[in-house]
């Protein structure tokens, strides 16, 4: 870890982010791991898919 990841928390130590803003990227992970899910489970559609699976 290089010395400017320490200035950084120091920075964030001092001046902590906003409610909003800590809000806002828990709901951005959450939604991450909700397209994850459903594309694990197979429930995710093909034609939303950046290349969809080849027809035999």
């Amino acid at each position: 870890m290089g010395p400017n990841w320490f200035i950084r928390m120091y920075g964030w130590a001092r001046n902590p982010p906003s409610f909003e803003k800590v809000k806002l990227v828990l709901m951005v992970v959450v939604a991450c791991f909700a397209l994850w899910g459903l594309e694990y489970l197979g429930l995710w559609p093909d034609w939303l898919s950046v290349n969809p699976p080849a027809k035999p």
